[in-house]
């Protein structure tokens, strides 16, 4: 008679489990990789303190006091001063276009500002989009100015009047909907073109696909144009959500926006064919999008602000589509921005697909040839 329970069949399971485990090298891989990559993104990428916010100065006075005040700010770490406007009104063009995040305005009568104490002395203003970097440049309001001496030495008077543009209720959803747009394309369309090639392969059909005229590029966009449809379905249906729901305002042009996120479609969508490429299975395919979708959430400046992590993430992270797609989102959305101002994300978009559709093309001829 058959034990109900055997331990020695219970251990042949388990021995024939770990023999196929050891014969699967991506999950293999993913045992240890995802342990080391989530601790190295969180311990050395992911940082709060927000620092080296990029800045430009508006001197009306040009004095030696006001070149002071600018050098006490950058002294502070919050702000590096990139370069110097002609105009306030070139100062906010820079904020749109996302080149600076914060400006720095000293007035022509700085100096008797400065001595009589009576009005602030200078202004900020600040891309408030991003809450954190509002937080950040409060900071800098209560900067002691240089050659002051207040009559009260327990009183810290402002230094700077701040200004808030795009964002100035501080209002979480006006900053996260938008990004919201990217984080759900990366992840789910991805995810779609991955398991579908995938799942053909699995029953058969791309080799039968072989014996036909159809060359790999062709099959290749042929497969993702289906889901460019739906990825403008998903984007449509967020930004209704965001309006209706969450009083998501709309500063700039839609069609602009509508293009660049076909864009980052498309480029998203060639990453789901090389992961398919490489995934010999469904279950591979679902792995490796978790290992491409998890830094692109972290670097990309969706959860965490860009600029308070080290230069080498920084790096790393503008080789993502979600990184460049953030900054068209949140330009055209929050900022009033248009594609000519938001050229340089348009680019990368552009080479990432390209060069992805290209090497998912060479490797699926190479592995079904």
């Amino acid at each position: 008679m058959t034990r109900w329970f055997s331990f020695r069949r219970v251990l042949a399971i388990a021995g024939k489990e770990f023999f196929h485990l050891r014969r699967d090298r991506l999950t293999g891989g993913m045992v240890a990789g995802i342990p080391l990559m989530m601790t190295l993104l969180f311990g050395y990428a992911i940082n709060q303190d927000v620092r080296h916010l990029s800045g430009a100065v508006y001197d009306e006075a040009g004095s030696r006091e006001s070149r002071a005040l600018v050098q006490a700010a950058q002294a502070t770490q919050v702000i590096d001063i990139k370069r110097y406007a002609q105009s306030i009104s070139e100062l906010e063009h820079w904020l749109v276009t996302g080149e600076i995040l914060i400006g720095i305005v000293i007035p022509h009568d700085y100096e008797s500002r400065r001595q009589t104490g009576d009005r602030t002395p200078a202004q900020l203003l600040v891309s408030a989009a991003d809450p954190v970097v509002l937080s950040a440049a409060r900071s800098l309001t209560a900067l002691p100015i240089p050659g002051r001496i207040p009559a009260d030495a327990n009183a810290v008077p402002a230094t700077f009047a701040l200004r808030a543009y795009f964002n100035p209720e501080r209002r979480s959803p006006v900053f996260i909907v938008p990004g919201l747009t990217g984080v759900i394309l990366t992840l789910t369309m991805v995810l779609f073109t991955a398991i579908a090639i995938v799942r053909e392969r699995e029953r058969g059909n791309l080799e039968l696909l072989i014996t036909t005229p159809v060359r790999s590029l062709e099959l290749m966009v042929g497969k993702i144009l289906p889901y460019v449809v739906i990825g403008y379905v998903q984007v449509t249906l967020i930004l209704l959500l965001g309006v209706f729901l969450f009083n998501v305002p709309i500063a700039g042009n839609l069609g602009d926006f509508f293009v660049g996120a076909g864009l980052f479609v498309l480029s998203v969508l060639t990453l789901g064919l090389m992961i398919s490429t490489v995934a010999s299975s469904q279950f591979q395919a679902f792995q490796l999008n978790l290992v491409t979708f998890l830094p692109q959430l972290l670097l990309s400046g969706y959860m965490f602000p860009f600029e308070g992590m080290p230069r080498p993430a920084q790096w790393l992270a503008e080789l993502f589509p979600l990184t460049h797609f953030l900054r068209i989102a949140r330009g055209i959305l929050l900022r009033g921005a248009t594609l000519a101002d938001l050229n340089a994300q348009l680019w990368p978009l552009l080479a990432f697909f390209l060069v992805m559709l290209l090497l998912s093309a060479l490797r699926f001829r190479k592995r079904l040839d």
